[in-house]
């Protein structure tokens, strides 16, 4: 066995032999923050008639959650890093837990607005860091691909669960027990991150955290989630929306030049220095923008145009789950290890492909099977394969040191990719949908239903060309797969140079 990485942060220890309930545990985590940017939707109407907020605010139920959450993640990876995986975990469940609570309870729009950024705060914290802990605790590759499998599929299910979770809530129950349930998830999560999850002490010299970089980044990333969001409910010529959008690129673009010269980076230029890492964490981007294709517009589909209630709405995409956990095991237990990223992502990436194209014949009369059916289970036969192999592929080979960034930007490169993928999308719908009115004049109410059939076929176009260049940029930019499964696995080093990695568990 190879000594330890002098660069790591913290003490090697024996495999557990719990740690496989630790992947239980942190699945749980991550399914809770996952699901809780979706579960919310179909309770929107329900907390807008109790609480009367209008229209316009409605927006910012889903808003304050995604920019707290989207621009603080690096942040989180790294506290993780600094004060130690358990510590931050416990927290972040702790935290996540309260501001359901309060939002749960919530009085006033205010209080509720306030509540969703807080969660965002906390699953900003608690996603990146229960990512960390997958990754140091798998360090065998066939155990990792094993687990990387389980948790890319509750990464790519969690928005369809969230959608089926919130319409059972909301009918049988209160629209408040879609927030009121993260502290059922949270106390059970808890527990077992206290007995399960190590607590492994630190080594060496405790890192110091990068205040200007942290500055940077937050704010270039919240610029960016904001420019985005304020562009689906503005359009694409808001001011507003490019001036936080061009904002977002000078700071970003700082922060990126400061990362070189600071002694204690945020984020390490090694993570995106191999190029298998930075072709996973683009094609996680990838997918992210053309899976809002499917939540967003396969539930306004069902719902306006076929008047599904908000639990058939759920039920109807379990199919897709289905298929796309068969198809993170199978893809991550046997085609992963023998084929590589370099074959397995574009395959996923031309399936998920097929499916939008699929959508796209979707009429105002079309049927549940096999028009909806068949291209959410091939949908879900994409996902499932693209999403663990490049989870799998983002976090390999990177330091124990680094592991909580490197998680980090996994999430941030879903989130990025979600707030694109829902404003251009939504922008490119409404904008077929005001053009197929005119083009159709006088409105009736059976040309607005074929206007926003329209709109959502315009949608699934453009998500079909986000997958078809993810399949080409994966295609071509991933490396060969040569290494056989069973193979010592080689992490980056500070220094830029590869060194075996233990099979330990961190």
């Amino acid at each position: 066995m190879a000594p330890s990485s002098p660069a790591s942060a913290v003490a090697d220890a024996p495999p557990s032999s719990r740690r496989w309930w630790t992947l239980a545990v942190v699945a749980l985590a991550q399914l809770m923050v996952v699901l809780d940017a979706t579960v919310v939707n179909i309770a929107l109407p329900s907390a807008q008639a109790d609480l009367g907020f209008s229209d316009a605010d409605r927006q910012w139920v889903v808003t304050a959650y995604s920019l707290t959450f989207g621009s603080l993640l690096l942040l989180g990876g790294r506290l993780s890093d600094l004060l130690g995986r358990k510590r931050t975990f416990l927290v972040g469940l702790v935290g996540f837990a309260l501001a359901s609570t309060l939002g749960g309870a919530a009085p006033t729009f205010g209080v509720l607005i306030a509540a969703r950024a807080l969660q965002g705060v906390f699953g900003a914290l608690l996603a990146p860091t229960a990512l960390a802990v997958l990754t140091t605790t798998f360090t065998i590759p066939r155990e990792r691909a094993r687990a990387f499998g389980v948790f890319g599929a509750l990464a790519g299910a969690g928005g369809a669960i969230g959608l089926l979770l919130g319409g059972v809530l909301t009918e049988n129950l209160d629209w408040r027990w879609n927030l009121y349930i993260n502290d059922v998830i949270a106390v059970v999560a808890f527990v077992g991150a206290l007995a399960l999850v190590p607590a492994l002490e630190r080594t060496g010299r405790r890192p110091r955290l990068d205040v200007p970089g942290t500055v940077l980044v937050s704010a270039g990333l919240f610029g960016l989630v904001f420019g985005f969001s304020n562009a689906e409910r503005d359009g694409w010529g808001s001011p507003t929306s490019w001036g936080f959008l061009a904002a977002a690129a000078l700071l970003l673009g700082a922060f990126a030049a400061s990362q070189r010269r600071v002694g204690h980076p945020l984020l390490p230029t090694v993570i995106l220095a191999d190029r298998n890492r930075a072709t996973a964490y683009a094609s996680v981007m990838i997918a992210a923008i053309g899976m809002f294709g499917v939540f967003l517009f396969v539930t306004y589909y069902v719902q306006t145009t076929l008047g599904y209630s908000p639990i058939g709405t759920g039920l109807a995409f379990l199919p897709m789950i289905g298929m796309l956990v068969v198809a993170a095991q199978l893809g991550t237990n046997v085609l992963v290890p023998r084929f590589g990223p370099k074959v397995m992502v574009p395959v996923g990436m031309t399936l998920a492909m097929s499916g939008m194209l699929l959508l796209t014949r979707l009429g105002v009369d079309s049927s549940y099977a096999p028009d909806i059916l068949v291209p959410l289970m091939v949908m879900g036969a994409g996902m499932g394969t693209i999403m663990p192999a490049s989870m799998q592929t983002a976090t390999l080979g990177v330091d124990r040191e680094y592991a909580g960034v490197a998680g980090a930007l996994v999430n941030t490169s879903q989130q990025v990719g979600g707030s694109i993928g829902t404003a251009l999308l939504n922008t490119l719908a409404a904008t077929a949908v005001t053009d197929y009115l005119t083009t159709h004049a006088p409105v009736t109410a059976g040309t607005a239903a074929e206007a926003a059939v329209h709109g959502y076929a315009t949608a699934y176009w453009w998500g079909a060309g986000f997958f078809a260049a993810g399949a080409v940029l994966a295609a071509v930019a991933f490396r060969r797969h040569t290494r056989p499964a069973a193979e010592p696995e080689t992490r980056a080093t500070p220094a830029g140079g590869t060194q075996e990695a233990p099979a330990v568990a961190v």
